[in-house]
């Protein structure tokens, strides 16, 4: 076990990303009314092209511009509507942030697709996913890293008493090692990445981001020793969906700290959001299986829902943001 502190206060709660909705200043006001300890940056996909993941992300890259052709993200070959309408968005979310948190004066979390999600997303000018070229996948990684480190010290500029945590989402990393990112044509899949290519690109992007940084896969199979041995200080994943615990048992032994989702994130069938109590419940169980000490469950784990919340109803959405919240002040409690 190392002794590295984690960059969120005891009992801390957080969102994974997405909210319903296209009302920036609303859904800001929501995060910080009601994940007060680790507020983070909304993303609202329902506002359309550009401010969906991959878009969104693909905003942040530097010298690489982008398009959309046939429903697509590509790259382009020079920068269009399509680059500053994503562009617009993120800016004016980071103003609507600047303006409600002006005095906050803890952590905040912002998100952006990671290098392996984005490279089987966009694709090639001439058609084909960025994936399926090596040269491609890392010159995608390193325009990248230069956007994080330079939107990170964005938001750290509008919110100097703040300090900045980032969230790669990587959904689509397993896939990705495992070779099972289908091709165009849908005959075949794409060749594996590495895991020694694939931990040299994540840790390229965690160091050049220069802060605190996690990743979140809602997949069953995480590949957590790749994720922490190329420097994420936490991983976040759907619990329900842990079947092995020896990995994850031995990447938190080993200091990584766990964004637990604990609370669906679309209402189960009979439409109630799970109580703080039962949040709590299963995010406490999956700590007594791994078998650590209960005096280190509210350091080291922050309680979010199982993924994003776009696909929620709004009061449903704010309904688990608030149960996560009262669940970490709970386990806090114990």
């Amino acid at each position: 076990m190392t002794d590295q502190p984690w960059p969120w206060p005891a009992g801390a709660a957080t969102g994974i990303g997405s909210l319903p909705g296209t009302d920036i200043a609303e859904a800001q006001r929501i995060v910080f009314g009601e994940l007060p300890a680790l507020p983070h940056l909304p993303e609202l996909p329902a506002r359309g092209p550009g401010a969906d993941l991959i878009g969104r992300s693909a905003g942040l890259l530097v010298e690489l511009p982008v398009e959309l052709y046939a429903a697509r993200w590509r790259i382009a070959s020079r920068p269009g509507r399509d680059l500053r309408r994503a562009r617009d968005l993120m800016e004016r979310d980071l103003d609507q942030l600047a303006e409600q948190a002006e005095t906050y004066d803890g952590p905040v979390k912002v998100q952006a697709g990671g290098p392996f999600t984005l490279a089987a997303a966009l694709e090639l000018p001439l058609g084909g996913r960025m994936l399926g070229d090596p040269g491609a996948v890392r010159d995608l990684a390193g325009s990248l890293a230069e956007g994080l480190r330079r939107h990170v010290e964005e938001v750290a500029r509008r919110l100097p008493r703040a300090t900045v945590l980032l969230q790669l989402d990587e959904p689509t990393l397993p896939a990705v090692l495992a070779g099972r990112v289908p091709t165009e044509s849908g005959f075949g899949t794409h060749r594996a990445v590495g895991s020694e290519v694939a931990r040299g690109l994540l840790r390229d992007v965690v160091e050049a981001a220069g802060v605190p940084t996690v990743v979140h896969c809602c997949a069953p199979d995480v590949p957590l020793e790749l994720i922490r041995s190329a420097g994420a200080v936490g991983i976040a994943l759907d619990i329900a969906l842990v079947t092995d615990l020896d990995p994850l048992g031995e990447a938190i032994d080993a200091g990584l700290g766990l964004l637990a989702g604990a609370a669906p994130a679309v209402a189960p069938p009979a439409g109630r959001a799970p109580t703080s109590a039962q949040v709590a419940d299963r995010v406490r169980a999956l700590w007594d299986r791994l078998g650590f000490p209960a005096r280190r469950l509210a350091e080291q784990v922050v309680v979010t829902p199982a993924c994003g919340l776009a696909g929620a109803t709004p009061g449903y959405a704010r309904t688990v943001l608030a149960a996560c919240r009262d669940a970490g002040r709970r386990l806090s409690e114990d």
